[in-house]
């Protein structure tokens, strides 16, 4: 059993007490001040600018507890020049603490149980969207977008990427961060005097997440209400042209063993644009975009009768996204960007890339209170697939009203063109979705919501095209409550966007109840309780749920959660459950079911992690066992192997098929530097019979340039008796080199 030492008890016991003399005496505001030094990262504050700057401290917990300060105290200080904002930190904590915690090398790296240190920029003052730029003790760097005040699932992003340095140093008591971010790097108004931010810390050794401007436990740690003032010594200006320009190269074969095609040649090049035409507002210009270092899409067992939604990671589509694509609600979206690049081909039924020669897109702000966005972009025409040239047009607008609400408006316009395939003309219909939105923050985080109306215009389906929903959220120390409903018209088709089903009527609500004990070892449980009702006109239910719920957070990070469910479902159309293509379930069937859903997250600052989860019990007219895990291990810091398995045993009573699907896909992520990785991913699907491997080396030689190689294969592959799986011959193999440049002019 290891002893505590001295330097310990100090931290745990005399530290607190003291600085809770301090907590009415504390500052609420950081002074930034120019600096004609020059800045030199190296982790070592031995500039005289430091010493003369302003500087934030006393941070306060957010986890496990938010009544005291910190135990692992932090002091910041931030100074600024013609080109940057710089900020250091100190990250104190004891000499006999365990050593600090990095996923990998690999930028962007994320996950509540890793050392790191960020600050959050709210540039325009409406404690909405953030720009987030982060370090950790080895000096791995990340930088991420925060929509929705932080506080709306997927809020925060670490897709988005640009140029700026940081390095951080280890000490006995500490570890240091000196950061250099551009001012082009940010948004933001000229002739400000004042900006909203704050920092935060996650220490692995007492498992703590603390932040300079207190944030409540029951709030997620980038949540902006709370955000504090930076005060400029002199107004903010425009440093100069922002103008960057990332061309790109690449070369790539690729052949279909499956149709017993020739080998094909790719060959490309292209070019990005960013132009601030203001300090708030930019413009973005992709020529022949490419997007094959975008990582593949983790693939999942479809049981679903839904289609599935996979995130958007594209570059160009990432900064302001929010405006473009957070309308409506997760189920219901008039526009989804990944509808763009993407065609159907006719003889496969399989969906296949389409070139895209240009697009622009205009976002940002254009006045303290409004936000506006221009896309425009071009689908390449396909005689091949008999796919026409579309262009895609989103406009979009959001104007602040109260504290932190917005009203927003967006129009969607896809226009396809006439295709000649010699013999005859192909023309498909245009199809627009107009709407308007309603986003609701309150200045003190306990209120959150919306309310939207939209319509498509479609000659196919002019009658009841048409989706309007509200969603209104309650979230104090002991008490969350979630009330939401939707109605979507039949004849509801937004073509660029994504909806779930339509002619429905769905509300649901959810209340949750979090005791927060003098406990060691948890940190706050409770019960809740879910339920989910959908109705057609003319059948009456045809989908329900009720749910009763315990949720256990551990202070180690841990967590468990468990629920006992009740489904009904009648059936809208056949549908086998047993995800085989065998004898269907037939359209107006009823089924009403029980199961438990539950997961486990472990402690993941050990170096061997897991988390497991299922949903078994009843299934439709049968039973279904569920497992779903992931078994990952660190070798820090040079990156990790993980192990996801998703099973299911599906047990249906004859003639309908039975089942046991697989998904088995280890993945391999090696850093050997933070400019050269490594990563492989091994993707097994029992259900489409198929086996993936993409393997990707990315060196990034220059900030955010990088070199690219990337090889994917896809084999048959077989269940029988005596294996889980048998290799069968290829269907498709692709090789892709590509090189990216990030030039400031």
């Amino acid at each position: 059993m290891k002893t505590i030492g001295l330097s310990t008890l100090f931290y745990l016991f005399f530290i607190p007490v003291s600085w809770s003399q301090q907590l009415n005496q504390r500052p609420n505001e950081l002074k930034i001040k120019r600096t004609t030094e020059k800045i030199k990262l190296d982790g070592i504050l031995d500039e005289l600018s430091w010493i003369a700057s302003d500087s934030a401290y006393d941070f306060y917990q957010n986890f496990p507890s938010d009544t005291s300060l910190a135990i692992a105290q932090t002091t910041v200080y931030i100074l600024y020049d013609d080109e940057n904002i710089y900020v250091s930190a100190k990250m104190y904590r004891p000499p006999t603490a365990n050593k600090y915690i990095t996923p990998s090398l690999r930028r962007d790296f994320r996950g509540e149980s890793n050392d790191s240190f960020s600050v959050v920029f709210d540039t325009f003052q409406d404690k909405t969207n953030g720009t987030l730029f982060g370090i950790n003790p080895f000096g791995v760097r990340r930088e991420g977008l925060i929509t929705s005040g932080g506080n709306a699932r997927n809020s925060y992003s670490l897709d988005w990427d640009n140029k700026w340095q940081g390095m951080a140093r280890i000490d006995d008591d500490c570890w240091v961060a000196e950061m250099a971010i551009p001012f082009n790097t940010l948004r933001y108004n000229e002739g400000e005097k004042e900006w909203n931010l704050n920092f935060y810390r996650v220490d692995s050794h007492f498992a703590e997440k603390s932040t300079w401007a207190p944030i409540p436990r029951n709030l997620s740690i980038i949540s902006m209400a709370t955000f504090q003032k930076l005060i400029w010594d002199q107004p903010t200006s425009k440093k100069g042209a922002n103008i960057s320009i990332i061309p790109y190269a690449s070369a790539g074969t690729n052949k279909d063993y499956l149709n017993n095609l020739d080998a094909q040649n790719n060959n490309g090049i292209g070019f990005d644009l960013k132009y601030g035409i203001s300090s708030g507002l930019n413009l973005d210009l992709t020529v022949n975009p490419d997007f094959s270092q975008v990582e593949v899409d983790e693939q999942v067992t479809n049981l679903d009768r839904f289609e599935i939604f996979f995130p958007e990671k594209r570059q160009f589509f990432l900064e302001n996204a929010d405006l473009f694509g957070n309308s409506g609600n997760r189920t219901t979206r008039p526009f989804f960007s990944r509808r763009i690049g993407i065609a159907s081909d006719p003889s496969t039924g399989l969906t296949v890339q389409n070139q895209i020669p240009f697009g622009l897109r205009l976002s940002g702000k254009v006045s303290q209170n409004t936000r506006v966005g221009l896309l425009n972009m071009q689908g390449a025409s396909d005689k091949d697939i008999e796919q026409p040239g579309i262009n895609y047009t989103v406009a979009t607008m959001q104007q602040k009203i109260f504290n932190r609400s917005n009203l927003g408006f967006i129009l969607v316009n896809k226009q396809p063109f006439k295709l000649d395939l010699g013999d005859s003309i192909s023309q498909q219909a245009s199809n627009q979705t107009a709407g308007i939105d309603f986003n609701l923050l309150s200045a003190d985080n306990k209120w959150s919501g919306n309310l939207f109306s939209h319509h498509s215009f479609d000659k196919q389906q002019p009658d009841e095209a048409y989706a309007m929903g509200m969603s209104l959220n309650y979230n104090i120390q002991n008490w969350k409550w979630d009330l939401s409903s939707q109605r979507i018209g039949a004849g509801y088709n937004p073509e660029v966007g994504y909806v779930r089903r339509t002619d429905i009527f769905q509300a649901s609500s959810t209340i949750q109840y979090s005791f927060f004990p003098l406990s060691s070892l948890i940190q706050s449980h409770g019960p809740g309780f879910d339920i989910d009702l959908i109705t057609r006109s003319g059948i009456g239910f045809i989908d329900w749920d009720t749910n009763l719920m315990y949720k256990i957070k551990h202070k180690s990070s841990a967590s468990f959660d468990i629920r006992l469910r009740r489904q009904f479902t009648h059936l809208m159309d056949d549908f086998d459950p047993s995800g085989t293509d065998g004898l269907a379930l037939k359209s107006d069937e009823e089924f009403t079911y029980n199961f438990i859903i539950a997961s486990f997250v472990s402690d993941a600052r050990k170096k061997l992690f897991f988390t497991i989860k299922t949903n078994s019990g009843n299934y439709f007219n049968g039973s279904r066992i569920n497992l779903n895990s992931s078994v990952g291990i660190r070798y820090q810091p040079f990156g990790a192997t993980s192990l996801d398995v998703t099973y299911n045993n599906i047990k249906l009573p004859r003639p309908y098929s039975s089942s046991q699907l697989y998904l088995i896909g280890p993945k391999f992520d090696f850093t050997f530097t933070k400019k050269l990785f490594w990563t492989t991913y091994v993707q097994y699907n029992s259900q489409i019979e198929n086996l993936n491997i993409n393997s990707r080396i990315q060196w990034r030689f220059k900030p955010v340039s990088d070199i690219y190689l990337v090889y994917t294969d896809n084999y048959f592959a077989y269940n029988d008796d005596s294996s889980i799986f048998e290799i069968g011959r290829v269907k498709s193999r692709a090789l892709t080199f590509k090189i990216t440049y990030w030039l400031n002019l």
